[in-house]
């Protein structure tokens, strides 16, 4: 059974997605093993100190054994990483370069075939989607992109109410749930949509609270 957690977002260090962590971990039956693919920065280089950080916290969180994705492995040793998992873990960071790189290495149509629990959080929630909704650092655009589309939706990640009007905008003929640090989508395998903790959906250039 595969369910999927679209994690607005988390300070690892305020720990203030914990609640929906620790759902998906029992999810899991407990003590799951655990994949990590931390590949959503543009240097691989400066992500060390962000990986022990994630391996500590999931393994606080009851993980029996936490592996990390190497973006230099080869696609089969993936294919079999990703079939001993029972929970795949994706961090933040750019949801287009995690995009670029899932599809350059084929990992959207592996967890396609994955059936046990996906965490996304910020970006890697946002790749997730059919579309998601970016912003250009250099100009602070906010568009909407296409993403992995594992889960047809559209979503935003972070929300604020600073962004009530981009998204009012942006949500013209499109359904966008907004989803602030520490809440969570939850989707199941039946296509079914609940909320762990508040959610903003905007529609037709109206904002609605959904819980």
């Amino acid at each position: 059974m595969r369910k999927v957690y679209l994690l607005g977002g988390e300070s690892i260090r305020k720990r203030d997605g914990e609640k929906v962590n620790q759902q998906a971990f029992i999810d899991t039956g407990g003590s799951p093993e655990v994949l990590v693919f931390s590949w959503a920065r543009a240097n691989f280089d400066q992500i060390y100190q962000r990986q022990k950080m994630i391996h500590s916290y999931l393994r606080y969180l009851g993980a029996n054994n936490v592996t990390i994705a190497d973006y230099s492995t080869s696609t089969q040793e993936l294919q079999e990483k990703i079939r001993q998992a029972d929970l795949i873990y994706l961090t933040g960071g750019s949801p287009s370069i995690l995009i670029e790189r899932f599809k350059h290495r084929k990992v959207d149509t592996l967890l396609k075939n994955f059936d046990g629990v996906i965490i996304g959080r910020s970006a890697g929630a946002l790749a997730l989607c059919k579309k998601c909704v970016v912003t250009i650092r250099a100009t602070k655009q906010v568009k909407i992109i296409d993403g992995l589309g594992l889960i047809d939706l559209t979503m935003s990640a972070h929300y604020n109410r600073k962004k009530d009007e981009q998204l009012k905008k942006l949500s013209m003929g499109e359904q966008i749930f907004a989803v602030p640090k520490g809440s969570a989508l939850v989707y199941n395998e039946t296509n079914v949509l609940s909320c762990n903790n508040r959610v903003i959906l905007f529609e037709n250039g109206e904002r609605d609270v959904i819980l």
